[in-house]
Parts: C-alpha cells; sequence; structure tokens
C-alpha cells in the first residue's frame, strides 16, 4: 500500500490541508472519519491515541487526525495543533449534561497559538435520536456566535448513514478557495463532468463551487479511483495508522 500512496502522492503533488477531529468521548469521531475514507459505518471502539485518514476530494488533499476524546487524553490534544488549517468539533446532539464541557474544550483551542489561523466546522451529530438538541441549541450551548477571530460553521449530521457530512466537506472546500483566490480545485477534464466520492459528486467547474450527489464508483483494496477523459479527476487514498 506504501507504494501505491507514494506513487500517486507524487503524481499529483498539491498541497496537503491538516483537519483534527475532535470532541468528547462517545460523540461520533472515528465513525464521521471512516464515513469519509470508506463511506461506511465501520464497529469502533474508544481511540487511544489517533486515526489518520488521507481524504483527496477533486485534488485537494485532507490529512484527517482522529483524536481520542476521554477526559484522560483531552490535555494531549495541543500536540495535534501544529499547522492544522481545520478543527471538526464532533457534538454528541443527545449529550446535554456534557455540552458545557464541549464549550470549555472548544474554547481552550480557539485560544491555542497554534489554532489561531484554523477554521472551526461543528458537527451536530445524532440528529436522527428523537430528543435529541438542535442546531441552534447547540450553538447556542457552544456560544458560537461569540467566536469572532475563526470562520465558522455548525452543520446538522448523522454519522451512522453519512447524512449531512458532505456539506461540511463543501464547507471546508468554499473556506479553501476564497483563500486561493478563486481557483478551481479541478483536475483534469472538460467543463461539466462530475465524479464521485462518498456519496457526493464533485463538479469541474473549472473555478465554480463544487456540487454534491451520489453515484458511479469503482473501488479496489488499497484505493478508490474514477477516470474521466482517461485521466482521473477525484480519488482516495486511505492509509491509516494509530500512535
Amino acid at each position: 500500500m506504501g507504494i501505491i500512496f507514494t506513487k500517486l502522492w507524487r503524481l499529483f503533488n498539491h498541497q496537503e490541508h491538516k483537519v483534527i477531529i475532535v470532541g468528547l468521548d462517545n460523540a461520533g469521531k472515528t465513525t464521521i472519519l471512516y464515513q469519509f475514507s470508506m463511506n461506511e459505518v465501520v464497529h469502533t471502539s474508544p481511540t487511544i491515541g489517533s486515526n489518520v485518514e488521507e481524504i483527496v476530494v477533486n485534488n485537494t488533499h485532507f490529512l484527517m487526525w482522529d483524536i481520542g476524546g476521554q477526559e484522560s487524553l483531552r490535555s494531549s490534544w495541543n500536540t495535534y495543533y501544529t499547522n492544522t488549517e481545520f478543527v471538526i468539533v464532533v457534538v454528541d446532539s443527545t449529550d446535554r449534561e456534557r455540552i458545557s464541557v464541549t464549550r470549555e474544550e472548544l474554547y481552550r483551542m480557539l485560544a491555542h497559538e497554534d489554532l489561531k489561523k484554523a477554521g472551526l466546522l461543528v458537527f451536530a451529530n445524532k440528529q436522527d435520536v428523537k430528543g435529541c438538541m438542535t442546531v441552534a441549541e447547540i450553538s447556542q450551548s457552544l456560544q458560537l456566535t461569540s467566536v469572532k477571530d475563526h470562520q465558522w460553521h455548525i452543520q446538522a449530521c448523522c454519522a451512522l448513514t453519512g447524512e449531512g457530512l458532505c456539506q461540511g466537506l463543501e464547507w471546508m472546500m468554499s473556506r479553501l478557495r476564497r483563500f486561493s483566490g478563486g481557483k478551481s480545485w479541478g483536475g483534469s477534464g472538460s467543463l461539466g463532468n462530475t465524479i464521485t466520492l462518498n456519496s457526493l459528486v464533485c463538479r469541474n467547474t473549472l473555478g465554480g463551487i463544487s456540487v454534491w450527489d451520489t453515484s458511479r464508483w469503482k473501488v479496489s483494496k488499497f484505493f478508490i479511483l474514477l477516470s474521466l477523459d482517461k485521466l482521473p479527476e477525484l480519488y482516495l487514498v486511505r492509509s491509516t495508522k494509530s500512535v
């Protein structure tokens, strides 16, 4: 697998955008990570240390670190902050008792020097559960409107089905496009070609925004690769390790 990854990386040689996925234990962080990378639900156990996946969307590389959320591990989160461009905070929408703990951890993170330029994406997970907190309730509990020094977005989602995840990913993509001066993140291919990753379609519009939909994938053991006009536009390389 290492050889395949190296060859693909050399072929495209694009900038890598570091993302950390944090939140309290049992929030659904690992489930979200593997929905992004495999488009399926995997059996998970509490993360000790971290999991990491390389997610590539329309030639944009995200290195996503899923960090353990148990109380004893939260003090080590700051060891992952260096060069982080996006912080994904996963909130268990059913856990009303600990939402204040999430808020405390959130503001502690945002005050860290290494995260002063990072964008913030909040996933309000488990929205399929009856009686869960709404996005508005979570936003108010986290006091997100008080966040002035970071671009932020809150997104309702269900990690088990993948619903809402692509919208969060699109927000990160749109923020990168703004900082790149509106350049396209698309690969080879003609105007309007569509390609699919994990139930979402990125449309190469030569500078336009991506569009998300479903269908049309070939899957191999080590990576997912779709070619249009004999050249790959979008692919995913899976690489997992723990520390």
